[in-house]
């Protein structure tokens, strides 16, 4: 019995390492609270009678933590778009305009299209409002868009600060938890944008938001040369200023989506 749960401890480990969270609870906590700060009156009031007391960052992990439920399996392919090795920013787009799968991509346009029914039940309205809010994350951490044939860079396998990792943990979680800062911490720190920037992110379509990931992950991709390549301090110093950009820009999409929703 004792050699069993040994067993079941020790591939529980393994397994924690391939487990696509994105962003992490810290990373969509960042991405909503920014989001949170640029949202319309009228939007602001419309999310406050869905999610109450509940805060758009705290809402934000939700579809992370349903996972635990078999009941939501279906929605375990909502979290990502992946790509073949390759493809360019007119490729992705060419795909996208015909992408029928169910993915982050088509998931965000039903989403968005379901709630702005005047007519939807309150339950489903919260449902969907939290996978909004975490989608539109997800979209925005490069290795949701990343490779579909090594599951988004959970198979490209990295030594972080030593450790066993892979690159989709690294930018899960890890370069963010490196920063040693609370969620409230990070959205202040990086949350600085202009009138003008803010309104040319907004314009810009979910694609745009897709291709400009991908475009990242591609980059993240030619930077590892071997397998168990060691990844530390320099990473985090060649690597924090494309990722703040991400959350940030992350928040904003979702403030302007969420604005055109709740108009």
């Amino acid at each position: 019995m004792k050699s069993i749960k040994k067993v079941l401890i020790i591939s529980a480990f393994l397994y924690i390492p391939y487990v696509s969270m994105a962003w992490g609870l810290l990373g969509h906590r960042v991405v909503a609270e920014i989001a949170s700060t640029y949202l319309t009156p009228k939007a602001k009031a419309a999310i406050k009678d869905i999610l109450g007391n509940e805060s758009m960052a705290m809402s934000a992990n939700w579809a992370d933590f349903i996972k635990s439920d078999p009941t939501y399996n279906y929605l375990s392919s909502w979290h990502y778009v992946d790509f073949k090795a390759g493809m360019s920013c007119e490729d992705v787009k060419k795909y996208l305009a015909i992408d029928t799968a169910d993915d982050a991509y088509t998931k965000i346009n039903f989403l968005t299209a379901e709630l702005k029914k005047k007519n939807l039940d309150k339950d489903k309205k919260l449902m969907y409002l939290r996978l909004l809010i975490h989608i539109v994350g997800d979209i925005h951490q490069p290795m949701h868009t990343a490779h579909d044939d090594d599951q988004g860079g959970n198979k490209v396998y990295v030594l972080w600060f030593g450790q066993k990792s892979n690159l989709h943990s690294v930018w899960d979680s890890k370069l963010i938890d490196e920063q040693g800062l609370s969620y409230t911490e990070y959205a202040n720190a990086i949350n600085y944008t202009t009138p003008a920037q803010r309104q040319a992110w907004q314009k810009e379509t979910v694609q745009q938001w897709i291709c400009d990931s991908h475009e990242l992950a591609e980059s993240l991709y030619a930077e590892i040369k071997q397998p168990e390549q060691k990844l530390s301090y320099r990473y985090n110093f060649d690597h924090i200023a494309q990722l703040n950009q991400q959350l940030l820009k992350g928040g904003v999409h979702l403030a302007g989506l969420l604005n055109s929703i709740f108009m």
